[in-house]
């Protein structure tokens, strides 16, 4: 399969490598900086996959560098705030065959994306490991909750398609699986992020001590029960019945088996770069005004971290 890699961060350098050493024709797009240095040591993940190195068959800085027009597949890995612009980019290298999968955190990818990209050739992610970047082009994998969801939130998508993309996924080392259920699995993951992600950069303490804190733990309630709110308001069904049930599994299953995580928001900031917030507790916020739904703990959470942002 023919596959282009559009951000080699953290998670497309996972993807591109492991791909790569799987068979596939690989290409990637990055900033010049980070193209250089994969030029010269190739793309490298370690960790709990162990220990993978490639090197990709062609780089990029831009979608008019790239000579090839037929790709099977783009993922695209960028930060949420920036698949607009880029969907807007990837027109030219769409065909009624070429598939893009979004798989980046937070609300609103795919209605982005679909502003440029017909809603039938967009495959939506719910990529639930961790990985962080240790160098351009240099990854480690460090936790695994989940396989990786694959769906179309339209459901416009043959199941045969996301099958063998979950398929090529998971022989390549990560392990993925298809569902016609795919917001259930997105609007989990973005409760979970939602709640441990900005308290966990503006205090700069692991997922673990959040929990262990009452004030905090109280915030990540209110966060978890305002975000349900939004949920039933929207008639979106979750993987969990109610708050209730979410903050059991949570407090009980999700968070001591990355007790000692901290958040890539907490990174975000440390190096001076824009956070997710709006795709987070930020579009909830939004979600919830435009449904005349209150949400105050996610809105002070959203101030706050916007703040600590100008901080840094």
């Amino acid at each position: 399969m023919k596959i282009l890699v559009f951000g080699l961060g953290a998670l497309g350098t996972v993807y591109s490598c492991l791909l790569k050493n799987s068979g596939h024709y690989v290409a990637g797009v990055d900033q010049q900086s980070v193209i250089d240095d994969i030029k010269v040591h190739g793309v490298r993940v370690t960790g709990i996959w162990g220990e993978h190195e490639a090197r990709l068959d062609w780089l990029a800085t831009s979608v008019a560098e790239i000579p090839d027009r037929d790709f099977d597949l783009i993922i695209l890995s960028v930060k949420a705030y920036e698949t607009a612009g880029v969907a807007e980019k990837l027109q030219s290298l769409i065909t009624p065959d070429t598939y893009l999968m979004l798989a980046q955190n937070g609300y609103g990818n795919f209605e982005a994306a679909a502003r440029y990209i017909n809603a039938g050739n967009i495959i939506l992610g719910r990529v639930i490991f961790g990985s962080e970047t240790i160098a351009s082009g240099n990854s480690r994998v460090t936790v695994i909750a989940d396989d990786v969801i694959l769906g179309s939130p339209l459901n416009i998508i043959s199941s045969e398609v996301l099958e063998e993309m979950a398929r090529l996924f998971s022989e390549a080392g990560i392990p993925t699986r298809y569902s016609d259920e795919i917001m259930k699995y997105v609007w989990g993951k973005i409760i979970y992020n939602s709640a441990l992600n900005p308290l966990g950069a503006i205090l700069e303490v692991s997922y673990g001590k959040l929990a262990e804190i009452p004030e905090t733990r109280q915030l990540m309630d209110r966060i978890i029960e305002e975000i349900f709110d939004v949920l039933s308001a929207l008639d979106q069904p979750a993987l969990w019945p109610d708050a209730t049930a979410y903050k059991e599994a949570f407090y009980g299953q999700m968070i001591p088996s990355t007790r000692d995580h901290h958040a890539s928001m907490l990174q975000d900031i440390q190096r001076g770069r824009r956070t997710e917030i709006d795709a987070l507790n930020g579009a909830v916020v939004r979600l919830g005004e435009q449904l005349d739904i209150d949400t105050p703990v996610n809105r002070v959470i959203s101030t706050l971290l916007r703040a600590r942002e100008s901080c840094s």
